[in-house]
């Protein structure tokens, strides 16, 4: 068996601790590892870590790359140039396994921001699952409802049995309340989880007859050679899901009942259910005073959190913007969300402290043409050799002593001291040394964005 993890996402429903360039599978929501690693933890469980491929957007791959490649050696992560949904995503990376390993195999595809903490049932349902793929079946993971949830989508089942699955009758969108309540009435039909699993030459081949817009374009992707994903290619793809391009209008489509505990995180509520609460049924994550609320969520980033009286609401804070909703309406966080984007507002793309492999940076202030960050490298570590094609920048040391490459030479300064990073020069900031780092660093350029890095050597696999 191989694993497909997809790890794209646009971080708009847990607004505003995810955000665009960090969205939920990179956060760590509960644990010690994020909502991604978990998933490839519980997913090799069912497989050697070896198979387990990943898929994600240019914008996230350093990001997955690097928290992947803390558990383990080599990992495949395949980086879409440009956001196309996640049918040719899955339709690609089936051609990539069956020509790269050149084998047929079941490949199970998984979301990476789900919550499965019984592992054990999961593993038994995929091996369920995996036997009814082996005889030319797409196997979807559905769950029986709970309550008439309104975000997720919905799967009819027949009852003819298929192994421990059913066949599928028909795929439904998001209902309203209504609706919802008639469909746990009705007993047959499961929330759509979004995993599901086939044997590659099954889903290429139904790609062929539903979806030949895809289907047709996948030999002009040659990876004998490289792992790339060019651009001017995929960029010819249609933008459809998965859903809709193929598990519609097929009929090879088997259910069989996902047995863990599983929730999608996909909204503020859904955090506040699957976290430990007070007596009050209040969560208080952080710096959080609170007299008199009940069943509430009061998150804190940064600041302290005080609050008096409030029922069925959530407060979410971090340094940059706080959200305040009734724990109904979280859903329409989102809506949130594309405001902001619609505004040009950065408050959707990125927290003011972003972190990163060797540390962090916290931008200070930013305007027309210039931004001021404090960057703060850990002990032994090193930013990679880059260079800039819009930006000039200037370096002053604050605490500790910094090793710069620039141009081929090396210089060391210490607190109070220096340098200038010309545009397009080749320059690394590094820490060889027992104390954290800290500068401040002034860019001047335009236009300044992060995607302004161009990569000559990386420790963290990023180039």
């Amino acid at each position: 068996m191989y694993g497909l993890i997809l790890a794209g996402g646009s971080g708009s429903r847990l607004w505003p601790l995810s955000r665009e360039l960090y969205p939920k599978q990179l956060l760590n929501i509960q644990n010690t590892e994020s909502l991604l690693q978990a998933t490839f933890e519980r997913i090799a469980e069912c497989m050697p870590a070896s198979n387990i491929i990943s898929m994600t957007g240019v914008k996230h791959f350093a990001n997955v790359k690097y928290q992947l490649s803390s558990l383990a050696k080599e990992t495949v992560v395949l980086s879409e140039p440009i956001s196309k949904n996640t049918a040719p995503a899955i339709a690609l990376a089936s051609k990539y396994i069956m020509d790269k390993f050149n084998t047929d195999p079941v490949i199970l595809v998984v979301p990476s921001d789900h919550m499965i903490n019984n592992t054990e049932k999961f593993a038994a349902t995929v091996k369920a699952g995996e036997k009814i793929a082996e005889q030319g079946y797409i196997v979807t993971f559905g769950i029986k409802p709970s309550y008439p949830e309104t975000g997720y989508g919905y799967i009819n089942v027949t009852q003819n049995k298929i192994e421990n699955g059913y066949k599928v009758n028909k795929f439904v969108e998001k209902p309203n309340e209504k609706l919802a309540e008639e469909y746990i009435a009705d007993g047959n039909y499961y929330w759509n989880s979004g995993i599901f699993m086939f044997k590659a030459s099954v889903l290429l081949e139904e790609a062929s007859k539903h979806s030949p817009e895809i289907f047709s374009k996948l030999a002009n992707f040659d990876f004998s050679n490289s792992d790339e994903i060019p651009y001017i290619e995929y960029d010819k793809m249609p933008s459809i899901s998965i859903d809709y391009a193929i598990m519609e209008k097929s009929d090879k489509i088997a259910l069989v009942k996902l047995e863990s505990d599983w929730n999608d995180l996909g909204s503020w509520k859904s955090i506040y259910d699957v976290s430990p609460k007070d007596e009050n049924g209040n969560v208080k994550v952080g710096h959080v005073l609170d007299e008199g609320s009940k069943n509430s969520m009061m998150y804190s980033s940064s600041k302290l959190v005080a609050s008096i009286g409030l029922e069925d609401t959530v407060i979410v804070e971090t340094e940059d913007a706080i959200l305040a909703c009734r724990a109904d309406k979280t859903q329409d966080v989102k809506k949130i969300f594309e405001t902001l984007k619609k505004q040009n507002d950065n408050t959707h793309l990125v927290h003011k402290t972003v972190y990163r492999p060797w540390g962090y940076y916290t931008v200070l202030a930013q305007g027309n043409g210039f931004l001021t960050k404090m960057i703060q490298v850990n002990t032994g570590q090193k930013l990679s050799v880059q260079s800039h094609n819009f930006r000039s920048e200037h370096w002053v040391v604050l605490e500790g002593t910094a090793k710069v490459i620039l141009e081929g030479k090396e210089l060391i300064l210490s607190p109070g001291h220096s340098v200038d990073i010309p545009l397009k020069a080749i320059h690394s900031l590094q820490n060889p040394y027992q104390e954290t780092l800290k500068i401040i660093e002034v860019q001047k350029g335009d236009p300044l964005i992060e995607e302004d890095i161009i990569r000559y050597e990386d420790m963290y696999g990023r180039v």
